[in-house]
């Protein structure tokens, strides 16, 4: 028999509207979605996909993510995922794994990717529209001119008196129970004017804040921040 093959299938950061016709291609042509659950059974990439495309007809592999930081609990989880998806590849099947964003950004997807093609299954990517992308566009703002770069970071990153330092514009992500000590960060390197804030973007629960001041410090999992470059368009 014929081993199936893994898509990492990109759902773009919440639109159902922002996927692309290669994702929505990839889905119909698969026997299996693998749709990432968190603790309370939601399913945010999924959610996507059926706003946008009908899949009642395909088999449904529930990943149960921990959102935990522990090195050792993720190695575990990933490592149980990938033998779950494993197992279903050995029948045949192939399986389209939904990522929510872009699958090479920040994602599950690489670690799952790697461990599943390193026991000999095919592996394939398919890219999508970023959070940031969306955010920025949303804002109405650019992300980069001709002068000056963008920099992306975790919002766990230990360093940002460094990174704000750097000309140009800077993406925060995945800042979550961090985001007091960011907008901290912000604030002490004099960039409280440029900060804004997008939640849930493109989700009917999406936020917007132009002044990150506004905020809250728990903002949602999904909470990016965009920090304009000192070059004005």
């Amino acid at each position: 028999m014929a081993k199936g093959k893994l898509y990492g299938v990109s759902t773009g950061p919440g639109d159902p509207e922002l996927m692309t016709v290669k994702a929505m291609n990839t889905i119909r042509k698969v026997q299996v979605i693998a749709a990432p659950r968190t603790k309370g059974e939601n399913c945010m990439a999924l959610d996507i996909v059926k706003g946008i495309m009908d899949v009642s007809d395909k088999e449904i592999e529930y990943l149960d993510f921990a959102m935990k930081r522990d090195s050792g609990v993720l190695n575990s989880t990933h490592r149980q995922q990938a033998d779950q998806l494993i197992a279903v590849l050995e029948t045949g099947k192939d399986v389209a794994m939904l990522n929510i964003g872009d699958a090479s950004l920040f994602g599950t997807w690489c670690y799952i990717r790697d461990l599943v093609a390193e026991a000999g299954f095919e592996v394939e990517t398919i890219p999508g529209v970023t959070s940031f992308s969306a955010i920025a566009a949303v804002l109405e703002q650019s992300l980069t001119t001709m002068n000056e770069p963008l920099m992306v970071i975790p919002g766990s990153y230990s360093d940002m008196k460094t990174v704000f330092a750097v000309p140009g514009s800077k993406v925060l992500m995945k800042s979550f129970r961090q985001l007091g000590a960011v907008k901290e960060a912000i604030e002490e390197a004099g960039l409280t004017d440029r900060a804004s804030l997008v939640a849930n973007c493109g989700l009917p629960t999406q936020r917007v804040y132009k002044d990150i001041r506004e905020t809250e410090d728990n903002e949602g999992y999904f909470a990016t921040i965009l920090v304009r470059g000192d070059e004005e368009i």
